[in-house]
């Protein structure tokens, strides 16, 4: 937890407030590469693709 403190804290005082959508779609597709392996979630997500 204390990473995404220095993280949050990194956003607010160098103002980067560009990487955020960069980040939030690595985490989203990081979340599907975990759900799609051996998961009762993946055929619905290779339904959507």
């Amino acid at each position: 937890m204390g990473f995404l403190k220095e993280f949050v804290v990194f956003f607010l005082n160098r103002k980067k407030y560009w990487l955020l959508p960069i980040l939030i779609v690595l985490i989203l597709f990081g979340g599907l590469i975990v759900l799609t392996q051996t998961s009762a979630v993946a055929p619905f997500i290779y339904a959507i693709f």
